[in-house]
């Protein structure tokens, strides 16, 4: 093996070099910006619109930042050596069209070309985020995403507790907790969020405790409310998503209805005996409740849990899907279940995904949201609107 001024030798006679004018100018006809520095190099200052993977990640996480191989890419590192070498790996791994920027992040600033230091995590979240920092499809500008995001949780219950540990963990910013029941000793079967000291205690606390002990940083709202018509569109209102969690027809049609209002995607979560399903409802983009169901079963033909019973594992299960779901929706990566509905059969562990369509017919749209009327449902579930 090859000294490492032979390897470098090697690198780049294989690869073109561009200096720093030629670089912009490709950058402004599309090309792409990889800086593959150290993080506490690029914590020093980036070029705006970078993708930042350090060489020694590159192999892992280039694939995933940049799928297209034919992409004109500019590699760029502290002064040009690591970049060289970056490019030539691009090179080998079927990017066509790498190149290494002379002089790297160096000669960029000592050229008077624009850079910014980045809006970067302290050194706790460094720490605690790491995992997701170490994924292209995350990296410090998703984790800042999603400290900065809203997500609403109806329901602390047997869906609402995986939903809300998994989200507090992964820095959610701002969890709000809708709930108006208090703890009860049958809930901990299945509700992992609570303890036996809270029985007795409101849920929406209950959770908040756990929350914070979880991870401080994020700020917990309470709702210690059921949701209903006086206060939905108040509850729901300024969240990015809500995670739907309720465990009764009346409380999803409500929050369908609220959620088409005011444009806010609801993440769908339902359980029975060992059968538990997910699905998105944007109604900016896809389907809605309303268009997988119009109106609710007979109450024979869907008794509540308390009545048919569930299986204690599997609310955890689709809870943490739909804590999948809402992530995935504030990062904007990965392919979402707007559209879809994801069935897990837990006795036969087995996943089936069948296509929601659009009902031509169901007038509860975003187009029609100025003529949404909120209100009290009956068994029915049907809705007005303002004519």
């Amino acid at each position: 093996m090859g000294s490492f001024g032979e390897m470098l030798a090697a690198a780049k006679a294989a690869i073109s070099e561009v200096d720093g004018a030629t670089a912009v100018a490709a950058l402004g006809s599309g090309a792409l910006l990889l800086d593959v520095r150290e993080r506490t190099e690029t914590n020093e200052g980036v070029v705006g619109g970078a993708i930042l993977i350090p060489r020694g990640q590159l192999e892992l996480q280039v694939e995933s930042a940049i799928k297209d191989r034919l992409s004109n890419i500019v590699v760029m590192c502290a002064g040009g050596t690591r970049s060289a070498l970056a490019a030539k790996t691009l090179n080998d791994m079927g990017y066509q069209n790498a190149v290494s920027l002379i002089g790297g992040f160096g000669q960029w600033k000592a050229d008077g070309r624009p850079w910014a230091k980045p809006e970067g995590l302290n050194e706790a979240e460094l720490s605690r985020y790491g995992r997701h920092l170490s994924l292209a499809e995350v990296g410090e500008v998703g984790q800042r995403k999603l400290l900065g995001a809203k997500i609403l949780v109806v329901g602390a219950g047997g869906l609402g507790s995986p939903a809300l540990l998994y989200l507090a963990a992964a820095g959610v910013g701002t969890i709000g907790i809708a709930d108006g029941d208090t703890v009860d000793e049958s809930n901990l079967q299945r509700q992992i969020i609570h303890t036996t000291p809270a029985v007795g205690n409101a849920k929406a606390a209950s959770a908040a405790e756990a929350i914070r002990g979880l991870n401080p940083g994020v700020k917990v709202v309470q709702h210690p409310q059921h949701l209903d018509a006086d206060n939905a569109l108040e509850v729901m209102a300024g969240y990015d998503v809500i995670v739907d969690g309720a465990d009764n027809f009346a409380a999803r049609y409500l929050i369908n209805d609220a959620s088409v209002k005011l444009g806010i995607p609801v993440v769908h979560g339902s359980i029975f005996r060992f059968e538990g399903q997910v699905s998105v409802f944007d109604p900016n983009s896809g389907p809605t409740y309303r268009d997988l169901l119009a109106e609710p079963p007979p109450p024979e033909l869907a008794p509540n849990c308390a009545e048919a019973g569930v299986i204690g594992v599997l609310p955890g299960v689709i809870g943490s899907i739909q804590a999948l779901e809402a992530i995935k929706l504030i990062l904007g990566i990965g392919d979402s279940l707007v559209g879809r509905l994801l069935v897990f059969d837990a006795l036969d562990l087995e996943f089936h995904t069948y296509k929601i369509a659009i009902d031509p017919l169901n007038p509860v749209t975003r187009a029609n949201a100025d003529k949404i009327k909120i209100e009290a449902y009956d068994s029915s579930c049907r809705f007005h609107l303002v004519t």
